[in-house]
């Protein structure tokens, strides 16, 4: 494997660190900067709001430029961003500094796995493309718990300047072992996106993944204050929770793949976000004692995204036969959906604790990922009545 893997790895590290290390310093911000813990959560939600649009918006808008040259412009405006967060004067400042470094964190995944392929042989594309995804798995197992010690050590400001440092290497890396010649991919446009955007089955697999993905963050994104007013945990303890949560998603997103390739995306998905809902509901249980609260967000982490393969995988699946000439811009949509879940669940996590209290976040969460179940068995049903279908046309 190529040297240049290495450092979209790294970017893909840096970039992941700086999506959920916030979830870790959300207290230490918001006392910091002076606002409410339901405030800070805008954070989240619009860094992913951010990523949502840099996605499919600013993708299609450089679909026709050097490959090289879009890796190094992407990650020169993560830098940019996370320097502007070290330095924010107030918290408009670092609210726009979010939201720049969204939209690159949006394009950095939307022309990675094409970059990443591009750098093999064709036989070992999936390899490439789980050596870069591998640094995104690794920040959340190392990255957010470092950064959040940092912050609460150091201060919240020193995580970003880290993060940019980061993302500075990753950079030199890139411009140093990527070669200039890549091959150039199909141009992205927006008409093969409206296309997509416009057919009734992929609509309803972006709203099972907004809508799974978002229950869980309407809890996730506040889970360090929790941690603190609710379980008593100090905040130095915080990072390492998230290390042991990190471990968690890691494993299962492995056999959440695993789960999906054996049993097929809507069994899958069936488990998991059976399991998730289950999960969040006990912690309003077992997040007053401090064992019982570990052990439930060691298991939460191996379900909250363990529906990620299961959703990729489906959405390829419907693409290819709905809309065949846009596959990857409809898996790049995905992308999208995941991250408008993100930001609606942790902005409306956080009218939910500003008006009713942190402990309505879980079942809150719950109920909304048992509407993601919902769907999913509806559109596993549309799949069998079209199977249906198409077998009596044949015997006919």
């Amino acid at each position: 494997m190529p040297l240049a893997l290495l450092a979209l790895a790294l970017s893909a590290f840096a970039i992941g660190t700086t999506e959920f290390v916030i979830v870790g310093l959300l207290p230490t911000m918001a006392q910091d900067l002076s606002i409410s813990i339901p405030s800070a959560g805008l954070l989240v939600s619009l860094y992913a709001l951010g990523v949502a649009i840099g996605a499919p918006v600013l993708t299609a808008f450089t679909s026709k430029w050097n490959r090289k040259n879009v890796l190094l412009s992407v990650m020169g405006l993560f830098v940019i961003g996370n320097l502007v967060a070290w330095q924010a004067p107030s918290f408009e400042a670092l609210i726009i500094a979010r939201i720049l470094t969204g939209l690159a964190h949006g394009v950095f995944f939307s022309i990675g796995s094409t970059i990443a392929t591009s750098l093999v042989p064709k036989e070992k594309g999936a390899s490439a493309i789980a050596i870069m995804f591998t640094g995104l798995t690794v920040a959340l197992v190392t990255g957010v718990p470092l950064g959040t010690y940092i912050g609460q050590v150091f201060g919240w400001e020193a995580t970003f300047l880290t993060v940019s440092i980061l993302g500075l290497l990753a950079m030199i890396g890139s411009a140093i072992l990527v070669p200039s010649n890549l091959k150039q991919a199909k141009p992205t446009n927006l008409a093969a996106q409206v296309k997509v955007l416009t057919h009734p089955r992929l609509l309803l697999v972006y709203a099972i993944t907004a809508i799974g993905y978002g229950g869980t963050f309407i809890a996730f994104t506040y889970l360090a204050p929790i941690l603190n007013e609710v379980t008593g945990f100090e905040s130095s303890s915080v990072g390492l929770i998230l290390l042991v949560y990190g471990i968690s998603v890691a494993v299962g997103n492995i056999l959440g793949g695993k789960m999906a390739d054996n049993l097929g995306p809507i069994k899958a998905l069936t488990i998991i976000f059976s399991g998730l809902a289950g999960i969040l509901l006990v912690l309003n249980f077992t997040a007053y004692n401090p064992v019982a609260a570990v052990i439930t967000i060691l298991v939460w982490g191996a379900f909250a995204f363990g529906n990620v393969p299961g959703l990729q995988v489906y959405i390829v699946k419907l693409a290819e036969k709905y809309t065949p000439d846009a596959v990857d811009v409809a898996s790049g949509l995905n992308i999208a959906a995941f991250n408008v879940g993100i930001a609606i669940g942790a902005w409306g996590g956080g009218i939910i604790v500003k008006e009713h209290g942190l402990m309505n976040t879980p079942w809150v969460g719950a109920v909304i990922v048992l509407i993601a179940l919902i769907l999913t068995r509806y559109s596993g049903m549309l799949d069998r009545k079209g199977q249906a279908q198409k077998l009596v046309k044949t015997i006919a």
